[in-house]
């Protein structure tokens, strides 16, 4: 509350065309006992991220000829703490000294949106980070109601189903007698660029210890904690604290490349001596075992990367913790719990512990069974 300014007392109304209404609601607010749509929230920043379904009102849906476009009105009425330089404009100052206020405010946002001529362009549309987001919302909202399993369930099919509708969509994937007609389904998404990180974010939320089991060694308070902490997130953090990104680094003043996959073949063909993770509440440094030993380690504070993760610190809601591990000689277990992308990297030993490739060949039998 001391690095950014909250809002208090916050009420938030949505408002919608008569072609739809909202939904369910996602985030940390709770419904008015009086009002429909009507939300309140104790407090928040500005990063605070709160989300709807919608439904249509009725079986039309939006209608392509309709002279007017879908329309939702945001209303937030809040408090805030206003600084005595903000008010010296609006009064004459005074010999006394000058006190922090509180002002009462209401922002009003109409948005217009277009309606997708086809499936094509409302894929086109995507948001994959927006999707995330509500994801996250429902899988913890499953869980709660009604097992972990039952989230992974959610999420799983959900992959499925959309990866199906895509491939039929495209007419990639068509069946005749019972029998696909065509030799392998796209579960890389390959023809839509907005949809091609969805598979990954959807293995990563399943590797995620939000949806692990507790014999997986995953204790329910910190599964609470990551609860409570990923339905705040807005979606940028979010796609951090799910799919961490992986940087690396020649020297720690000169970047090498600015993304890897999270697996051990991309440490080793990168060829860099220094790997740089952000998972949002956790900042890794890691030299690898073959980096030349006269590289200086940890970083000094005046190089490009400390500069970096100084700069991530600041902006941050909440301060990540920083490790440094240098290969060969330290503890690198954390470090290589983060590469998701390999089969069983905690050493669990559970065969139900996909790596990308086996996860992604699961996605592709489920799609042929489910488009049968």
């Amino acid at each position: 509350m001391l690095s950014r300014p909250y809002a208090f007392g916050c009420v938030l109304r949505l408002r919608t065309s008569s072609e739809f209404k909202p939904g369910h609601s996602y985030g940390h607010f709770f419904p008015d006992p009086q009002y429909e749509n009507v939300q309140h929230i104790i407090c928040c920043d500005s990063y605070a991220t709160y989300a709807y379904d919608f439904d249509f009102a009725n079986t039309t849906g939006f209608s392509r000829y309709a002279s007017e476009q879908p329309v939702l009105q945001i209303a937030f009425q809040y408090t805030v703490v206003v600084p005595p330089e903000e008010l010296s404009s609006l009064r004459p100052l005074s010999g006394s000294r000058d006190k922090h206020s509180l002002k009462r405010r209401l922002r009003i946002r109409t948005l217009q949106y277009g309606i997708a001529r086809n499936v094509n362009e409302l894929y086109d549309s995507v948001d994959t980070e927006a999707i995330l987001s509500v994801l996250v919302h429902k899988v913890i909202l499953a869980s709660l109601e009604q097992g972990v399993r039952e989230g992974r369930m959610l999420l799983h099919d959900w992959l499925v189903i959309l990866t199906a509708q895509y491939n039929d969509a495209y007419k990639l994937v068509q069946y005749k007698n019972g029998s696909s007609t065509t030799s392998q389904v796209d579960v890389a998404f390959s023809q839509c660029p907005q949809l091609q990180p969805l598979p990954r974010l959807v293995f990563a939320l399943l590797r995620n210890p939000l949806l692990r089991f507790h014999e997986e060694g995953v204790h329910p308070d910190y599964r609470i904690y990551l609860q409570c902490l990923f339905s705040a997130l807005e979606p940028s953090s979010l796609h951090r604290a799910v799919y961490p990104v992986l940087t690396s680094y020649s020297t720690p003043e000169k970047q090498a490349y600015p993304r890897h996959s999270l697996s051990r073949a991309a440490l080793i063909t990168s060829g860099s001596p220094i790997f740089f993770l952000d998972a949002f509440t956790t900042l890794i440094v890691f030299y690898s075992s073959t980096a030349d030993p006269t590289l200086p380690f940890p970083p000094p504070q005046d190089c490009l990367l400390r500069n970096m993760i100084n700069k991530l610190k600041q902006d941050r809601s909440i301060t990540p913790k920083l490790i440094f591990i240098r290969g060969g000689q330290d503890d690198a277990s954390i470090f290589e719990s983060y590469l998701i992308e390999e089969q069983d990297v905690d050493g669990s030993g559970l065969t139900s512990v996909l790596g990308f490739v086996s996860f992604l060949e699961d996605i592709t039998q489920s799609v042929l069974e489910y488009m049968k």
